[in-house]
């Protein structure tokens, strides 16, 4: 098989700092799949977008290698070359769709923008063929979407839409990162599914990073395991799943998630029962200020949650899952009854709910987002206690200092702020803020979506060890399966606001009974299916 691309002793540096990248070697060949796979700051994606030259010039530098695109140095090549290379010769898919999508452009203009740069179409042409892109990536009724812009799109239709800028002109290299991250299991096997079919269809090279082994596995003929700047090993696929060499590459194989959650103990008490729960948002109202029209987003929900219990709720994005979570801390107008260690707290309003609050606590899906970049940790940690342990003031260093212990954090680090920490410290630091305040049960939302394998496989541990320390009881939301796995005793299904499913979450998992649940299982454990090895 012909090399396509070849990457030589490439180094990489910022600024005067230490290299980012030093001495990789690699190649990718026409018409197959290589995964470049490694954990945050491995230097994947810049290593990546270095054969494109889309790096800051200005502080950027390479003091060896070379980037060879069918024998021609990528990295002296004018610029005007590289511009007819980018997007022509090699696509680029790009890790977030939404900050890569111009928001005040309608998605004609801008798949209609690359047809005009490189193919110099216009007008008619041009949009008879951003019809046809859009049909090739599988948008349903395309016409619609074309004058559609980003934030009307949901994740997987603006993924799609990426997709279709990046074959606009079939390229033969296509660089895909990261281009399921955010992606519900059955929109990233869809996505998945589509790159192959259309990397079959025009015969392209794919060269795919992502640190989810899982869909290494399923689709990359080859792959090259990066860390710290560092090609460490080198196999194709199958061979590096069933032989790995390096400690490393091992290391990320074993950091697949338990199967089953913490044994629970006998007799648990009922804490929290949740009946004929239902939320709805205006759409439209009337001159007076009348709903006219609502989303039933959430319909007839009702569960219930044992002390020391984990309930996982899963679905797909708008099935429902955080509008449960928000209704039961009242961060969203509900009807419905719902009752905490026997108290009836639909009724409440939000003064007289606000001391059930130390009870009922959150850790939110971003945690960069959810810290506040101004506060230190001690500051973020002790201000639930400065809310609702006013009276016991000279306890709260000891409490706080306790929570970081609590989670794995050095105590020392409570003075410093949270753009020193890494995704799996904020993770923690928030945990620790919800911990602090000792509550009975704790609202987990997609707290492990963004952090790399081995780091979610600690935030797991952490979690079931707190949990069987204090016997907490939480709600696990998530879109990943494998880590709802780990944690549930319970297991909720929910499709556009419905439970389709509850029960035992073993029983669920190892013989679902409504086909939307083997339609998630079906997509998040596939590979189980095509292989016993890992």
């Amino acid at each position: 098989m012909t090399q396509l691309l070849q990457i030589s002793d490439l180094s990489i540096r910022f600024d005067q700092g230490p290299v980012a990248v030093d001495s990789l070697s690699m190649a990718v060949r026409e018409g197959e799949t290589l995964a470049l796979v490694g954990e945050s700051g491995s230097g994947k994606s810049i290593s990546a977008l270095s054969i494109l030259r889309l790096l800051d010039k200005r502080h950027v530098s390479y003091p060896e290698g070379q980037i060879l695109y069918r024998g021609e140095n990528l990295l002296t090549a004018s610029e005007k070359r590289i511009r007819q290379i980018r997007g022509r010769e090699i696509g680029m898919i790009f890790q977030e769709p939404m900050t890569s999508l111009n928001p005040l452009h309608k998605v004609e203009k801008q798949i209609g923008e690359t047809l005009e740069l490189h193919k110099g179409m216009r007008g008619p042409q041009a949009r008879a063929r951003s019809l046809e892109l859009l049909e090739l990536v599988g948008i349903q009724n395309p016409e619609s979407k074309l004058g559609a812009y980003p934030h009307q799109l949901s994740g997987g239709q603006k993924q799609r839409v990426m997709i279709a800028m990046a074959l606009a002109n079939e390229p033969d290299l296509l660089i895909a990162d990261e281009p399921t991250t955010a992606l519900d299991v059955t929109v990233q096997q869809q996505v998945l599914e589509l790159l192959r079919d259309l990397q079959k269809k025009l015969g392209m090279a794919v060269l795919l990073i992502t640190h989810d082994l899982t869909i290494v596995r399923r689709y990359a003929d080859r792959v090259v395991v990066m860390e710290h700047g560092k090609l460490v090993e080198e196999a194709d696929t199958s061979t590096l799943f069933s032989e790995p060499r390096h400690p490393y590459t091992k290391k990320l194989l074993d950091a697949e998630p338990p199967e089953a959650p913490l044994a629970l103990g006998h007799n648990a008490e009922v804490l929290l029962t949740v009946d004929q729960l239902d939320v709805r948002f205006p759409i439209r109202r009337n001159l007076f200020g009348k709903v006219k029209e609502s989303f039933h987003a959430v319909q007839n929900a009702g569960f219930e949650l044992n002390r020391g219990e984990t309930l996982g709720i899963v679905g797909e994005s708008g099935s429902g899952k955080t509008t449960i979570g928000h209704a039961l801390l009242k961060l969203t107008a509900s009807t419905g009854s719902i009752r905490l260690a026997g108290e009836e707290l639909a009724f409440l309003d939000q003064k007289a709910f606000r001391p059930w609050r130390r009870r009922v606590q959150i850790v939110f899906q971003d945690p960069f987002g959810s810290l506040s970049p101004r506060m230190s940790v001690a500051e973020i940690v002790r201000e639930g206690l400065e809310i609702h342990d006013r009276e016991n003031a000279s306890e709260h260093d000891q409490k706080v200092i306790r929570a970081l212990t609590d989670v794995g954090l050095d105590p020392e680090a409570r003075h410093r702020y949270p753009h020193e920490f890494s995704g799996g410290q904020r993770q923690r630091i928030a945990i620790a803020r919800a911990l602090v305040l000792q509550p009975d049960l704790i609202i987990l939302d997609e707290p492990t979506s963004a952090l790399d394998r081995t780091v979610q496989k600690q935030v797991i541990e952490l979690l079931r060890d707190i949990q069987a320390r204090y016997g907490l009881s939480y709600i696990f939301i998530s879109h990943d399966l494998a880590v709802v796995r780990a944690l549930s005793h319970k297991l909720l299904v929910l499709q556009h606001g419905r439970i389709v499913e509850y029960g035992n979450a073993a029983d669920i998992f190892r013989s679902p009974g409504a086909d939307y649940t083997r339609q998630l299982l079906d997509a998040a454990f596939f590979y189980q299916k095509t292989t016993t090895t890992i």
